[in-house]
């Protein structure tokens, strides 16, 4: 649920800062909460010999993923972002049966897949019938950020898996934050362009301290203690959520296209999160 809220807070910290201001931020706020975490519960982060190169690697694609989901979202509604950026799970999978070796596509996750890709159809259907055109864009932008996060999660598994997720993140925002500096200096201006709001500065605090931070500390908490199918098949809650959200903080507007899709997506991420054959 609190995931659901991701997209709302970022387009409405949108309204008072850049794409890649509005990112450094974020991590910036977020990197001091993991920080403190690890701090707390005396976890080590500091990199053996060795982790430099996968977690660069693994870096480099979660700038992409975060500037394009940022950039995205700028360009289309909060709503349709949120069910778009929710298909990231069968793209992990996808990638997943290409990348690493046994682990294949099963039955029921291609079943999830077919149904979400479906809901993704149907809602740019609806704006090519409607010529509601000016959404595609940032559609199209929000869905690459969307195949970017799984693939992210692939990378994670197969480069970095022994690494604790408090190192992970640590060091992932850390090395990300120059780049998404230097990158808003760069070409998104100065300070200037900034617009200050409480409503503005809300949806940053809410993406640095609560997705950025206490999520994942959540997640990791309920993943030492629970298996990840089992906690998986939630996932359909963070699009519902989402939308209802999206309809009362920024008022969006409700379409059969996006109820559908939300559906239909929120159905996939059900049927994936049991286990099946291999296909």
């Amino acid at each position: 649920m609190l995931w659901g809220g991701n997209q709302v807070a970022i387009k409405v910290g949108l309204e008072g800062l850049p794409p890649l201001a509005m990112a450094v931020a974020r991590f910036a706020i977020g990197w001091s909460v993991v920080a403190i975490a690890a701090l707390i519960t005396r976890e080590r982060v500091a990199l053996d010999p060795g982790e430099w190169r996968p977690l660069a690697g693994l870096c480099a694609i979660f700038i992409v993923q975060i500037a394009t989901l940022n950039i995205g979202t700028l360009h289309t509604s909060a709503s349709r972002s949120i069910v778009l950026i929710s298909a990231y799970p069968f793209f992990t999978a996808a990638f997943a049966h290409l990348l690493i070796p046994g682990d294949l596509l099963t039955r029921r996750q291609v079943a999830g897949m077919v149904l979400s890709f479906f809901g993704i159809g149907f809602m740019f259907a609806e704006s090519f019938a409607w010529t509601a055109t000016e959404y595609l864009f940032g559609d199209a932008i929000v869905l690459l950020s969307a195949a970017l996060l799984g693939l992210r999660q692939v990378v994670l598994k197969r480069l970095v898996a022994g690494a604790h997720p408090y190192k992970v993140l640590f060091w992932q925002a850390l090395m990300s934050l120059p780049v998404f500096i230097i990158g808003s200096w760069a070409l998104e201006g100065g300070i200037e362009q900034y617009t200050w709001s409480w409503r503005a500065a809300a949806g940053v605090l809410y993406q640095g301290v609560v997705v950025a931070g206490a999520c994942f500390i959540i997640l990791v908490s309920l993943l030492s203690k629970h298996s990840a199918g089992k906690l998986g098949v939630f996932g359909f809650v963070t699009p519902v959520v989402g939308v209802v959200l999206s309809m009362w903080i920024t008022g969006d507007d409700v379409t059969l296209g996006l109820v559908g899709s939300m559906a239909l997506v929120g159905s996939g991420i059900v049927v994936t999160q049991t286990m099946g054959k291999p296909a």
